[in-house]
């Protein structure tokens, strides 16, 4: 037994943690030690008036003050010179010994003379019963594993004496071996301390011993050893010391050759980490991970001094500590087994009845209607008609229109691509043979796609597999998603069909990291479609982060912050491009094909049927198919919805009735904002912005009320008001869609079959395969003068389209000088215009018919341009086609001017943000055992009660 014992304290404030009486219960529980401490000395790390009082006034020998910042390894450090005894205690303000402690540690010693520290049992402050380290082991490859950490105490453990090493928190160790083995590493940051210690004590020779009955209570303020995880920033502390230790240790404990290799793997082994939190779901140790691999890189001093000390003191090879070693099978017996299903008392998760509950049938069902109301598009292979138009030929012509760089549209546009090209390229490569196919899949899919959306985003606010089924009813049948369909508005079918993955995602991203990463795709992908969303999903968002602090403590806002991360990363360069240009209203406007067309005008008439959810002034059809009846009663169709969402507020489910009808108010807000505002142009026509996207997320906050009150707000007496109160629902709405469902048959709808390019055949075919093929399109206009376009390859497509050009307020250098090329093609003075083409790479002139009907002065503009491109020796005139009057440039083409070597520097810095940011999404997203276990003990409707938090 050592003959005297030299007791080295380290005290530290650390925040909110009561430091002070931490300090008093291990002063007083040193004072009443069986075995008495011969020399105490306190080690004191700043300038704590409270603490510096507590320690004067204890029985220390010393009183040693140091700044804020030592670790604890230093502050040790500071008193080893002057160790009075045979072996030194570690301790810090947190630790505190029980009566018998110090003396089952030095009997630990006594019994063992070949070991060099005896390490006690650690338990937790405030319940002994809970183990927080009793041994520490190591893998093959240098992961920390404690032995027993977080388990009951049983006296399961007490048999060990043997180990390789121990948490550094009330060691007893010899002063011979402190002084020969140098101490702590200060190096490791406060982590694995005695691990380190212990490492280097086995291979000098020595032993390191267990004293199990020896118990000291640790709080984990985090002066000495990992602090415990109660915070996020401690979290992250521990993950970057951890991380830290872990590879410093790998640097001094690998062969000399070996150090190197091991110093070059860093940086991707950080990156491979940073995948694997991804997929496990946490982020938060992303940041620790970059920054200890940097701290790691650069000491190469410290990694030095540790390898020497090692070295000093080495007499033993490492296969030594071979059966010390963490092997796989005890790791799997440790931490592989399946925690229970459900925990008592928390909350079940209710089956989701897919089959039992109706929603195979309503898909099917859906798909019935679908097929009965869209025939023809089985035998279709591109879709045309309103803004639809056909997609590029290639899965890499897709791609490319979806990244940074030249455009296929205009004279040589330069700049961000829209984000909906992204999805453009995503939906055709789903078809690569024919991407054009994949728009007439989806137009034949839209219905059961849209009733299964409106069925899972049910599951978030009803139990009832009955009021599921009707909400995918109402979802599918909703009058602004039929008319989108029937007059062929791909963006805004895509955002109906997306916003109930969007409320099923984003009503849980507060949850788990899962929900968040597939929130926040879906969010990049609502935006990219439809931008005038933006405000009011942006107000949600804020709205959900300013709920989760003051409801949740602040539980969830990471999650929710990063739910909009992926949408500003797809959006940045195409807000830089329209800041730079003045033009940032053009953000609002809808991508895709440019088209006027029918929607309701922004007076009191046309707001009115806006709150109906009617975004034409045809009452959804319902005035072509009675044009002579009375239509007045066709808006009280939606009544009863509006009623029942209404109510909603009025049911136990208080606070979920509220929440969707201020969905629903975001959404009429945009509507009616949107409507007759124009921030686009096609040709010398403007266009506003398509209100039917703010209806979509109107309806789905209106529909989702008024599940809410059908599932709360009646008695289970009133079993049968409530079947009756859905049913005139959904004949209401079923009414209202009749005109959109047989739009087709009654020849009403704007879908058309083709075309397979917006150019004449003879342009298309040498296009198709070469994307730099150019061909100027004059189009005369009805109110006087010509329009002048370039399109690049086969045709213009969806994905190719850009709000550079459709968004353009005022003329640029390039705009000007197709201005000028194209009034010297119309006007037969001019004598270089065709050398001017051919120089700059278009090969063809196209004068396209004028809008229908056509008006004198665009029929005498035809004629003059026609007259003078006939005119020219330069121009071989290929004749009159279905697209209009095609000529072709004769002179040598020059090849389409290249981009600067800037630009494609540009181009890849923005697609390895994008495609980084947007990776880390589809990580977090994707669904790991652990999520799904974690998901099952949560309920899948969200808040069935305000007083539950949820």
């Amino acid at each position: 037994m050592p003959a005297r014992v030299h007791a080295i304290l380290v005290v530290r404030p650390d925040g909110r943690t009561p430091a002070a009486y931490h300090l008093r219960r291990t002063l007083a529980a040193l004072t009443e030690q069986s075995r008495p401490v011969d020399v105490l000395t306190i080690v004191l790390c700043g300038g704590d008036e409270a603490l510096a009082e507590v320690a004067r006034s204890s029985r220390a020998e010393s009183v040693v003050e140091t700044p804020a910042s030592t670790g604890f390894a230093a502050a040790i450090a500071l008193v080893a010179p002057r160790l009075d005894g045979d072996a030194v205690w570690l301790l810090a303000q947190d630790t505190a010994p029980e009566r018998e402690a110090l003396a089952r540690l030095a009997g630990a010693l006594e019994l063992s003379p070949s070991a060099a520290f005896a390490a006690p049992k650690l338990v937790r402050w405030d319940d002994r019963s809970e183990i927080v380290s009793l041994g520490v082991g190591m893998t093959r490859f240098g992961r920390t594993i404690g032995l027993a950490d977080g388990e009951l105490d049983q006296g399961q453990h007490d048999g060990r004496t043997d180990v390789l090493g121990a948490d550094v928190r009330g060691l007893l160790v010899r002063s011979d071996a402190w002084r020969e083995l140098g101490g702590l590493d200060a190096a490791l940051h406060g982590a694995d301390e005695g691990l380190d210690l212990g490492v280097r004590a086995r291979l000098a020779g020595a032993r390191v011993a267990l004293a199990p009955t020896a118990i000291v209570a640790t709080a984990g303020d985090g002066v000495a050893g990992q602090p415990s995880a109660l915070t996020a920033q401690r979290r992250r502390r521990r993950a970057y010391s951890s991380r830290v230790a872990q590879l410093h240790r790998r640097l001094a404990y690998a062969p000399g050759p070996a150090v190197p290799l091991h110093w070059l793997a860093i940086l991707p082994l950080a990156l491979w980490r940073t995948v694997v939190d991804l997929v496990r779901k946490e982020p938060g140790s992303i940041l620790p991970e970059w920054g200890a691999a940097v701290v790691a890189m650069f000491r190469p001093v410290a990694v030095a001094r540790s390898r020497k000390r090692l070295a000093q003191t080495k007499r033993t090879p490492w296969a030594q500590l071979a059966p010390l070693r963490t092997t796989s099978s005890e790791l799997r017996e440790q931490f592989g087994h399946e925690p229970a299903e459900t925990v008592i008392g928390s909350p079940r998760r209710s089956e989701l009845r897919f089959f039992s509950g109706g929603a195979a049938w309503l898909v099917l069902g859906a798909l019935v209607v679908s097929l009965a109301a869209f025939p023809a598009l089985l035998a279709w292979t591109t879709l045309g008609g309103g803004a639809l138009q056909p997609l590029r030929t290639t899965i890499g012509q897709l791609w490319a229109d979806a990244a940074y760089g030249q455009r296929a549209l205009g004279l040589d546009t330069i700049g961000p691509a829209d984000p909906l090209a992204g999805i453009i390229a995503i939906l055709g490569s789903l078809s690569p043979v024919t991407p054009s196919r994949a728009v007439v899949v989806l137009w034949i899919l839209a219905l059961p796609l849209a009733a299964l959306g409106g069925w899972f985003a049910a599951t978030r606010v009803t139990d009832r597999s009955a009021l599921r089924v009707t909400v995918g009813v109402l979802w599918a049948l909703a009058p602004m998603f039929l008319v989108a369909l029937t007059q062929g508005r791909p963006t805004a079918v895509l955002a109906h069909l997306l916003l109930p993955w969007l409320f099923l995602a984003g009503s849980v991203a507060h949850r788990s990291w899962a929900g968040a990463g597939a929130a926040s795709l879906l969010l990049a992908a609502v935006l990219a479609v439809s931008p005038s969303l933006a405000p009011a999903l942006v107000v949600a968002w804020a709205g959900s982060i300013v709920l989760a602090v003051v409801l949740r403590g602040g539980r969830g806002v990471a999650r929710l912050i990063w739910v909009l991360i992926p949408a500003l990363t797809l959006f940045a360069p195409l807000v830089w491009s329209a800041s730079r240009r003045g033009e940032l209203w053009g953000l609002l406007s809808d991508p895709g094909v440019p088209w006027a067309g029918p929607q309701v005008a922004p007076d009191a008439a046309g707001r009115a049927l806006l709150a109906a959810g009617i975004p034409t002034p045809d009452l959804a059809g319902w005035t072509t198919m009675l044009p002579d009846g009375p239509t007045w009663w066709v808006p009280l169709l939606v009544a009863p919805i509006a009623l029942l969402a209404l109510i909603s507020p009025l049911t136990q489910r208080w606070a979920a009735g509220i929440t969707l009808l201020v969905v629903t108010a975001l959404g009429m807000a945009t509507a009616f904002a949107a409507v007759g505002i124009a921030v686009s142009f096609d040709q010398s026509t403007p266009i506003a912005i398509w209100p039917g996207s703010g209806l979509s997320l109107a309806w789905l906050g209106a529909i989702g009320a008024a599940a809410v009150a059908l599932d709360a707000g009646l008695a289970p007496r009133l079993r049968l008001a409530r079947g009756l109160a859905a049913t005139v629902a959904l004949l209401g709405i079923a009414v209202l869609a009749v005109p959109s469902l047989t739009a087709m048959a009654r020849s009403t709808a704007l879908l058309t079959s083709g075309p397979e390019s917006t150019l004449p055949a003879y342009v298309a075919a040498e296009g198709n395969d070469d994307p730099d093929v150019g061909t100027i399109v004059l189009t005369p206009q009805n109110a006087g003068g010509v329009a002048a376009q370039v399109v690049w390859g086969g045709s213009e497509t969806i994905g190719a389209q850009t709000t550079l050009l459709s968004t353009r307020t005022e003329p640029d250098e390039q705009a000007a000088d197709l201005a000028e090329l194209a009034a010297d093609l119309v006007t037969s003075s001019a004598d270089d215009v065709v050398a001017d083409l051919a120089e700059r790479g278009i090969a063809f002139v196209l004068v396209a018919p004028a809008t229908a009907p056509e008006s004198d002065a665009a029929r005498t503009m035809r004629l003059s341009a026609t007259t003078s491109l006939d005119q020219r020796d330069t121009l071989d005139a290929v004749g009159e086609t279905a697209k209009g009057s095609l000529w072709r440039v004769t002179p040598e083409l020059a090849q389409r001017p290249a981009v600067a070597a800037s630009v494609h520097a540009t181009a890849g810095l923005i697609a390895a943000a994008q495609v980084a940011v947007l990776a880390a999404a589809l990580l977090l997203a994707l669904p790991t055992s652990a999520s799904r276990r974690e998901s099952r003990q949560t309920p899948r409707v969200v808040g069935p009660h305000w007083q539950e938090g949820r």
